[in-house]
């Protein structure tokens, strides 16, 4: 039985016309994406297979693309499907936050920040520039390291905030462990920073460190 002969409340996505996204399961709103099945199975019956093979839906959106693409009813034309959902997906993140205020939204900061850092499989560190009145002028990735580790130079740093005339900014990284604990030399990475860029009337607001669903905030455990 084919999904169009199913209870019109059943089909995904009749189902989230009426009840909204949040009321799919994971192989509901994967099977809308995929949109076809293949012989002998729909699409929620693929997707259900496909989740179990990578191992969730997360691990499946972050697969590199030999991997998707090695995938019975994947291909290139859906990885770069994907690929275009997920970059609109962080676009919308960071053009809210950049409506904003960084201060007064930190949901939106760390969402933008998960979205764009959290599945770097080496370590990235960044900064948001902010005017006076704490909106964003621009992000960047500033450093690019290994699993474990990038240099950060505080020269450069103070550069980029002059080009941005910026008056504050959020610094970022990410853990590609997944674990977000701020380590010795982050603290004392940010105070060199936060040292080098006050010589020019440049604030340091936070540093968040992005792990596996959490970011830590040095604001929020006052070390700033």
């Amino acid at each position: 039985m084919g999904i169009k002969d199913w209870p019109t409340g059943e089909r995904p996505r009749e189902k989230l016309l009426a009840a909204g996204p949040g009321a799919l399961s994971d192989a509901e709103l994967l099977a809308i994406f995929l949109r076809t099945g293949r012989r002998g199975l729909t699409a929620v019956d693929l997707a259900r297979e496909l989740l179990a093979d990578f191992g969730g839906l997360r691990p499946l959106l972050a697969a590199p693309a030999e991997r998707f693409c090695g995938a019975d009813g994947l291909g290139p034309a859906k990885y770069a499907q994907l690929a275009a959902v997920l970059e609109m997906a962080r676009r919308h993140l960071y053009q809210r936050l950049a409506r904003g205020e960084a201060l007064t939204s930190p949901d939106a900061t760390r969402s933008f920040l998960q979205a764009k850092l959290r599945d770097a499989d080496c370590e990235v560190f960044c900064a948001l520039f902010l005017d006076t009145r704490h909106r964003v002028i621009a992000f960047e990735e500033l450093f690019n390291g290994t699993i474990d580790g990038a240099s950060v130079h505080p020269r450069v740093v103070v550069r980029r905030a002059l080009h941005h005339n910026a008056a504050a900014l959020i610094l970022a990284h990410n853990h590609p462990s997944g674990v977000a604990e701020p380590s010795a030399a982050d603290r004392a990475i940010t105070r060199r920073l936060r040292d080098a860029l006050g010589l020019v009337d440049v604030r340091v607001l936070d540093h968040m460190v992005v792990g596996d669903g959490v970011t830590t905030s040095f604001a929020e455990r006052g070390w700033l």
